[in-house]
This record gives C-alpha cells, sequence and structure tokens, in this order.
C-alpha cells in the first residue's frame, strides 16, 4: 500500500527546503513528502495524484504565495482531497487572516513562522493533525477505475473484459458516487464522455474499446514471430489444454482469443464436477491457472485479438486478424466453443447489457443486491449462475420450459438448489417479453400449459440457453453438420462431396477437419461432450495430431 502525502506549498525556496527537511525528518516513515514552490503547479499535481488514487493526509501552506494566497490554494485543494488536513504557515502580519480562514475554509491549524525548535513548535502540531487525519481514513482502492452508468451496455462490457481477464477494477456509478462525480469534475469530463477508465499510472481513456484498454493493460495484441508450429484460435478449456501442451512439448506455439481465456466454463462462478478440485472451482481461478501454465511454457498469447478468416497457400495457413494484420503457421487449432443462443422475446435487443445479460452473472451480480432477478436456461450454467445469484438477489427465479430440471442438469446442482431457500423453478415457463425504460423493469412470463400471461418485476434476466458454435467467422469451405458445428476425422467420410475436398491418401486424424492440419477440439467440434473436462482431453489430443501432422509435412 502506497504512504499518504503530506503536501507542502511554499514560494520560499529556502523555507520550503526547511519544512521539507523538518517533516520528512521526523514523518518519513509512515507518510511521504512532496513539496513545490508554485501554487498552480500543486493544484495540477493534485489532480494527477487523485488520478492514481493516491491520497493526501495534510496540507501544509504558506498564505502570501504570488500566484494565490494559502487560503484560497487551501479552498481549491479541498475540492480534490475534501478529507485532508489543512495547516497555513503565517507570519505574525497574516494572523487575522488566518484565523478568517479557520471559517473559510475549514482550517486546521495555522503555524507562525519561524518554528524553532521544531521539536516544540512543529512537529507537536504536524502529529496530531496527521493523528486526527488517520483515525477516519480508509485506504482507496489502488487499480483501475470504471465511471459509468449501472444500467449501460458499453459500461457491462468493459467491466465483463476487464474481470473476463482477472484484474481487478472498482466500479463506480455516476448516478449514486460522489467520488465518481468528482473524478469527472475535476477532470473536466462530460456525461457524453461515459464510460471513462481511470489506470493506475493516472492516465484515463473516454468510451475506450477493448483493444485500447488491453493495450493500456500490457496485453498483447501483435504475433510477435513470422511462423507457428501451431495457433490455438480461442482461449476456452480446449484451447487453453492444447497451448499447455504445445508449449510443454516444444511447438512454437500461439493462442489467439477475441475477449477473455475461459470460454463459457470462465464466466462460472463453480465447477464442482472437475476432476482434481473436491472442493470445486472457479472458472476465473481455472482459467488463470491455465493461462499462467501456458505462458511459464513459453506460448504467445494475443487478447483482445479476433480471427476473422483463414487462407490456405501450398501447406501453410494464412490467419487473418480483425486489425489487419496476419499470422502465418503450419497448423492451426479451432476451440472457438460456443456462444449463448440468443433469446427470441420481445424486446431483448433492446436491453442486453442493460439489465438483460448472457452469462455475465458474477459481473452484474452486485446489481442484484436485494432484487428478484430471473435466468433463463436449465443446463450446469444456469444453476451455477443461479447458486451464485442467490448470495445477492433477494429472490432467484429459474425459467425452464421442461416440467424440472432432471434431464439437463447435474444432480449435484439439482440438489443444492433445492435447499437454497430463494431460489424457485418456475417450470412449464417462457420469457414472452421485456419492459423497461433505460433498463430492464418487468418481463412476461407465459405458462406453457394454461397458456396465461403474466408481468413480473426483474431487476435482471440471465440468459444460459443453447449452444450456437462459433463458427460464422470461418471463409473456407469447410463441412460443418447443420447447426454448424464443425466435422471431424471418420464424421466427415458421411459428406458427398468430401472427396472433392480431401486429396490426401490418409483419412483424416481424429479431430482434422476436411482441411488438412486444421483441427477443431471441444465445444465447437460435431459430437463434442459439452464438459469442461471433455474439452481439455480434445485440446490435449489435438496436440498430437498436430506433431503428426507435422512429421509428415
Amino acid at each position: 500500500m502506497k504512504k499518504p502525502i503530506v503536501f507542502i506549498i511554499d514560494d520560499d525556496p529556502a523555507v520550503l527546503r526547511a519544512v521539507v527537511r523538518d517533516i520528512k525528518a521526523q514523518f518519513r516513515k509512515d507518510y511521504r513528502v512532496l513539496a513545490t514552490e508554485s501554487a498552480s503547479e500543486g493544484l495540477s499535481y493534485l489532480v494527477d495524484l487523485k488520478n492514481k488514487g493516491e491520497e493526501v493526509a495534510l496540507f501544509v501552506c504558506d498564505q502570501r504565495m504570488p500566484e494565490m494566497l494559502g487560503v484560497e490554494f487551501l479552498e481549491r485543494a479541498k475540492e480534490v482531497f475534501p478529507s485532508a488536513r489543512r495547516v497555513l504557515l503565517t507570519a505574525y502580519s497574516d494572523t487575522d487572516a488566518a484565523i478568517k480562514a479557520i471559517n473559510q475554509v475549514q482550517l486546521d491549524y495555522y503555524l507562525m513562522k519561524p518554528w524553532d525548535p521544531p521539536e516544540e513548535k512543529l512537529f507537536p502540531v504536524i502529529r496530531d493533525q496527521l493523528d486526527e487525519w488517520q483515525s477516519n481514513y480508509r485506504p482507496a482502492f489502488l487499480g483501475i477505475k470504471i465511471i459509468g452508468y449501472q444500467w449501460s451496455p458499453e459500461s457491462h462490457l468493459i467491466k465483463d473484459f476487464l474481470s473476463g481477464n482477472l484484474i481487478p477494477y472498482q466500479w463506480m456509478d455516476i448516478e449514486s458516487s460522489k467520488e465518481a462525480r468528482q473524478l469527472l469534475e475535476i477532470n473536466k469530463l462530460e456525461e457524453q464522455d461515459l464510460p471513462v477508465v481511470f489506470f493506475e499510472d493516472g492516465s484515463h481513456l473516454k468510451r475506450p474499446s477493448l483493444p485500447e484498454i488491453g493495450s493500456k493493460t500490457g496485453m498483447s495484441v501483435t504475433a510477435k514471430h513470422k511462423m507457428y508450429d501451431v495457433v490455438i484460435v480461442g482461449a476456452g478449456p480446449a484451447g487453453l489444454a492444447s497451448a499447455v501442451y504445445g508449449g510443454s512439448e516444444g511447438l512454437n506455439t500461439l493462442l489467439i482469443e477475441k475477449r477473455a481465456p475461459g470460454g463459457q466454463a470462465g464466466t462460472s462462478s463453480r465447477i464442482e464436477n472437475y476432476l482434481g478440485f473436491p472442493n470445486g472451482v472457479s472458472g476465473a481461478d481455472l482459467s488463470r491457472r491455465a493461462i499462467t501454465q501456458a505462458t511459464r511454457f513459453g506460448i504467445e498469447f494475443l487478447t483482445p485479438q479476433a480471427v476473422t478468416g483463414i487462407k490456405i497457400q501450398d501447406s501453410y495457413k494464412i490467419l487473418e486478424l480483425s486489425d489487419g494484420s496476419t499470422v502465418n503457421t503450419k497448423s492451426i487449432i479451432i476451440t472457438t466453443g460456443v456462444d449463448y443462443r440468443r433469446h427470441p422475446a420481445n424486446g431483448i435487443e433492446e436491453f442486453t447489457g442493460a439489465g438483460v445479460y448472457y452469462g455475465a452473472a458474477t459481473t452484474e451480480a452486485h446489481a442484484c443486491i436485494n432484487e428478484d432477478i430471473y435466468i433463463v436456461g436449465g443446463g450446469n450454467s444456469a444453476g451455477q449462475a443461479a447458486m451464485y445469484l442467490s448470495k445477492f438477489a433477494k429472490r432467484v427465479f429459474i425459467v425452464i420450459r421442461k416440467p424440472d430440471l432432471a434431464s439437463s442438469m447435474s444432480s449435484y446442482l439439482i440438489h443444492q438448489l433445492a435447499v437454497t431457500p430463494n431460489v424457485e423453478v418456475l417450470g412449464g415457463s417462457e420469457v414472452t417479453a421485456v419492459y423497461g425504460d433505460q433498463r430492464l423493469k418487468e418481463i412476461e412470463l407465459k405458462n406453457l400449459a394454461s397458456k396465461t400471461i403474466k408481468k413480473v418485476n426483474a431487476a435482471a434476466l440471465f440468459i444460459f440457453i443453447g449452444a450456437k458454435p462459433i463458427t460464422d467467422w470461418l471463409q473456407l469451405e469447410m463441412l460443418k453438420d447443420n447447426k454448424g458445428f464443425l466435422e471431424t476425422g471418420n464424421s466427415l467420410t458421411r459428406y458427398k462431396n468430401f472427396k472433392k475436398i480431401w486429396k490426401l491418401n490418409r483419412e483424416p486424424f481424429l479431430l482434422e477437419t476436411c482441411i488438412p492440419g486444421i483441427f477443431a477440439a471441444g465445444d465447437v467440434r460435431a459430437g463434442a461432450m459439452n464438459r469442461v473436462a471433455s474439452a481439455v482431453g480434445e485440446g490435449s489430443m489435438a496436440i498430437k495430431f498436430v506433431h503428426e501432422y507435422l512429421a509428415e509435412n
């Protein structure tokens, strides 16, 4: 934790040096001492300190300065650091001004020059003021701050991105946070600039894109090498496993992810049936461990970066990226996984990110405190979200079309939900419409048996339905099933046009697509099991086939 600051201003260099020397000698163990001869420079510096999350404990300011009087400086400094104590340095002739300042700027003390000996006239005063400040001091959050509207889709996107990449941040709602208002005012920012992201170095970005945030937080979006042995597209469980095994087995490996590692599994608040974690593990923690493990083996990780297409040139593959750059590789593993299917209810698109969320239970949980919220979906992701949100919401309702959860959810989760008092399953129901103004306020529920419809109040609607494979970006002629999942291995031979595409003498490897050297693993692959463990297994197995492919080429 950074030390609080004692900020000293005096236009007389000799006096300034003396004050700094004496205060540093006595208080440097617990406080940093900053000083300036210029009042205007000092005010500018205070804004920078505030943006960085620094704390000023005490101002020591001379009264007679050419740019402005000390009282005026303290009045303006109070707007930036209102809780800091304020001591005015005065000559005997300025005593009346100092006394008036006690009421004018809530001056805490005025100190007569000279203060010799400091042990009697300076240190006791400063110590009393610092002790008084410490009694009410609560350390500020040091890190990234996001200022925006709680129900803004743009704000939600940034929060979801940072949480998905395991980057701590402080969310500040402009409608309820005084500190957020203050940061906007001192930086001369307007509400139309929101969301604004403040970084630890004191800089800020207005309405930033995800790549801009990624660049500021040290992420890489540019490939370092001209050629790779294998490029993995997608950093879900399958992609992370491929990266770990590719790196550990000496392959020049690149992993590309357009949002955050972990995929859908990364948003799970608790995975309790994964081997080796008897108490369960969050998707975020599992992703963090995997990324750490993979990078330790020397793999390169690009995020946030999207692959927009693949071209084939001889036996090499060229990946086209969203920023216009390209990456060359000998082989590719596609592990882009699946996305939640869009809900067809009226009004859903209008309120997506403003009360309606696909996944994102952990990101928006605090907005649901003491509110009624609804979850659509009967799979494990929905159950895990319900358990997590039940800690915050007044009531959690799970809306499913089937009579109960028995056919779609693991039994351990069904049991947990059954014994959680504020969770209720609404079987045989569906959401038909949503309503609100700037944010979601109500949803319309239909009972499928009686056909009756009712409106209910809802602070948020979390959607966990279906599984749409993320394959629309592929422009190559690749064989997919009727739902868009990539076909691999022996399943390819069922297609009439397979022989027109496949020109090798051998049969495709088990996880190989209809294009030699391009593999698919995890949920994006037709016939895959929707489990984290199976995705990890396929991602690991894909590296074995990459080795075999590289050996024959």
